[in-house]
């Protein structure tokens, strides 16, 4: 007799006990099949969701998944109905009403064009009649100039005594490096077209073309490692050593590809970032380049680094805090846990997630946020005392489910792995309870990194670690200088006019007045 395909003869031989045993056994077997393809329908749908889906978290940055297919961005964002832009909202200048003419002249450039009509235009108008001359009537337009380059020959005065023997000059420009034509201006429109617009080398270079400028990505690229190199990263250490004095850091990172590294093709990188807390009083954003995602990389960076980090639930983070009990501790993230469930609800659908775990969670968790964003703008003892009071047992509470009702669910399925994430990092996700200035998310961080994972839809790879070295110096310069409402291209002109000064053979040392928060800048270094 057949152990899996019984005839119906074979059937009617068996004994009564035998056909309950093979019916029992029969409804474990499709228990078992169909909770595994309600787990793999589940996670199909969660992938789709990731892949395809758009996001509705709330977030400063739209994400356009249109544009990251490659449909051309002109026609992904046309829109017949779109009302034609006033200057006051094409100006990047934020507009008061009745406040029109005090915003054009915050406009950089500006210039006054007289329109008249001529004596014979104005006798064939009137005739033999008198005329007057009226207020003239005003209108404003806004115009665009290309890019446009200016080939500056310098003359040195050199002056010698009547016998030759003494011989001076007149101080020369800055030079970045010798016998080349690159200027702190030109070297910072390569940097601001590629770190803050993510415009390609490639197409930098076509740009430069039309304007009859030829210079190869292969130079661009080169002026830009040379400027890290030679004085962009000393500036990064400054920044990295004040940074290590915070005591609160948010910290994320990202795969990439480095494609001469030494390694096997599709080896990962990553690019760290750290930065500052909202309620710190400087503002940095670093870039750590490395070649692995191992505890010993973010060891690197931190080593000197005494406080509370904010980070998602990576285990190398919670190591350090093992190894550092006394001076370093994790904070979670409890958006990444609500993350668990929102996913499964926008998959599946909210009608058919209602009621379910994974929507109580998501409520439960929005409740917590919700409260705690009333304390905001608390003083940070009243803020620490209401956490403590209003807070703590919505938290409390919240654990407590999720132990109540963790053994009715698969522990595979997305919302069991919610739940296993939520137990493993209780701990971290209680660290905001007992200290105020600890926010409750790791937004910050993940906000920060995305400028380099945008830019990285651009250009996919990096080609060697010196280049991948640079990007994490020159996007650290970029955001840090974003953070600090500082105008980026002027920003960088200024530091690499004024580095040279300081960094050479003799001294690498970055003083205070150029670091982003000094109040010795030129005025036109801020927005306005």
């Amino acid at each position: 007799m057949s152990e899996t395909n019984l005839t119906e003869k074979e059937l009617c031989t068996l004994s009564k006990d035998t056909l309950i045993s093979l019916i029992i056994g029969l409804q474990s077997s499709v228990y078992e099949l169909n909770k595994t393809v309600s787990v793999l329908s589940e996670q199909i749908k969660v992938m789709n969701q990731r892949s395809y889906g758009r996001s509705t978290e709330s977030s400063s940055l739209i994400y356009m998944p249109q544009l990251e297919l490659g449909i051309n961005e002109p026609e992904a964002s046309m829109d017949n109905n779109e009302p034609e832009p006033s200057l006051e909202k094409a100006a990047p200048l934020k507009r008061q009403v009745g406040k029109r003419a005090e915003d054009i002249k915050k406009i950089t450039n500006h210039r006054e064009e007289i329109i008249e009509l001529s004596d014979e235009e104005l006798k064939q108008r009137f005739g033999e009649r008198k005329w007057k001359k009226l207020p003239y009537q005003i209108i404003t337009k806004l115009e665009h100039h290309p890019a446009s380059f200016e080939a500056v020959t310098y003359k040195i005065g050199v002056y010698a005594d009547s016998d030759d023997e003494i011989i001076v000059r007149a101080d020369k420009p800055v030079e970045l490096w010798a016998n080349s034509i690159a200027t702190p201006s030109l070297v910072s429109s390569i940097i601001f077209g590629k770190y803050v617009n993510a415009v390609p080398l490639y197409r930098q270079e076509k740009t430069y073309s039309e304007n009859n400028v030829f210079i190869s990505r292969a130079t661009m690229a080169n002026w830009m490692i040379a400027a890290s190199d030679r004085y962009l990263k000393y500036y990064y250490e400054a920044l990295k050593q004040r940074m290590m004095q915070e005591s609160l850091l948010h910290a994320d990172e990202t795969p990439f590809e480095v494609t001469k590294d030494g390694r096997t093709a599709g080896s990962k990188s990553y690019m760290w970032v750290y930065r500052t807390a909202d309620s710190s009083e400087v503002k940095m954003i670093l870039y750590d380049y490395r070649h692995t995602r191992s505890y010993e990389q973010p060891k690197q960076f931190l080593n000197c680094f005494h406080g509370t980090l904010i980070s998602d639930g990576y285990q190398a983070y919670h190591k350090l805090e093992k190894e550092n009990p006394e001076s370093f501790t994790v904070a979670g993230c409890w958006v990444h846990l609500k993350r668990k469930f929102s996913t499964l609800i926008k998959a599946e659908g909210t009608s058919k997630t209602k009621g379910t775990l994974a929507d109580t969670a998501v409520k439960k968790i929005s409740k917590i946020f919700h409260e705690n964003n009333k304390l905001k703008e608390l003083p940070e003892s009243e803020r620490l005392k209401k956490r403590q009071e209003v807070i703590q047992p919505l938290v409390d509470d919240f654990f407590e489910w999720v132990r109540k009702n963790e053994q009715y669910i698969t522990p595979s399925s997305e919302t069991g792995k919610g739940f296993t994430y939520a137990l493993n990092q209780e701990k971290y996700l209680r660290v905001f309870l007992s200290n105020p200035r600890v926010p409750m998310d790791n937004n910050a961080a993940e906000q920060a990194i995305r400028p380099f994972t945008v830019g990285r839809k651009n250009w996919v790879m990096i080609d060697t670690p010196r280049g991948a070295e640079a990007s994490a110096v020159l996007y650290s310069l970029v955001e840090t200088a974003k953070a600090n409402n500082l105008r980026i291209y002027d920003y960088i002109t200024y530091l690499l006019q004024e580095l040279p000064k300081y960094i050479h053979d003799l001294s690498t040392e970055v003083p205070d007045n150029l670091l982003p928060w000094s109040n010795s800048f030129p005025k036109k270094l801020f927005k306005q």
